[in-house]
């Protein structure tokens, strides 16, 4: 396992509004269809603090979330934290008009403060995780085929 602290940083491109993109990602209803199921509370107002519990490996993770930056339609950042374990990450989403559609980046920074030997908080899982949401499940929930 490697100890690499360097961001993270995924980008996908939609053939949507940004409307559309930014709903996607800050309304629970939309995000329980394509990120995390369990979310039942989320705001994207600053200070808005929720947290849920995914299993994933046969172990529960209890995600905790902050919000900390919002600019509607265009950025939203928050922490990524989990309970029990040490690490002070975030994530921030940021949005541009392409020809054809939105562009969205996703920066996860702070993944080297988590425990070292905890195989689910290796980079290469953070890289994996984030490309799965953004350029297929995400992009499945915005763009259905047939």
């Amino acid at each position: 396992m490697t100890t690499d602290i360097r961001p993270i940083v995924v980008e996908a491109t939609y053939a949507v509004d940004r409307s559309t993109v930014w709903a996607a990602i800050t309304d629970p209803e939309r995000m329980s269809q394509w990120y995390f199921e369990p979310i039942a509370s989320f705001r994207p107002e600053v200070g808005f603090e929720t947290q849920f519990t995914v299993r994933s490996q046969g172990k529960d993770w209890v995600h905790l979330w902050r919000v900390t930056e919002v600019v509607p339609e265009s950025r939203i950042a928050y922490t990524f934290n989990y309970a029990g374990h040490e690490g002070d990450a975030s994530v921030l989403w940021e949005m541009l008009d392409v020809a054809g559609g939105t562009r969205l980046r996703l920066t996860h920074t702070g993944i080297g403060t988590y425990p070292k030997n905890e195989p689910a908080f290796q980079r290469e899982m953070g890289v994996a995780g984030w490309t799965y949401f953004l350029q297929e499940s995400l992009k499945g929930f915005l763009e259905p085929r047939g």
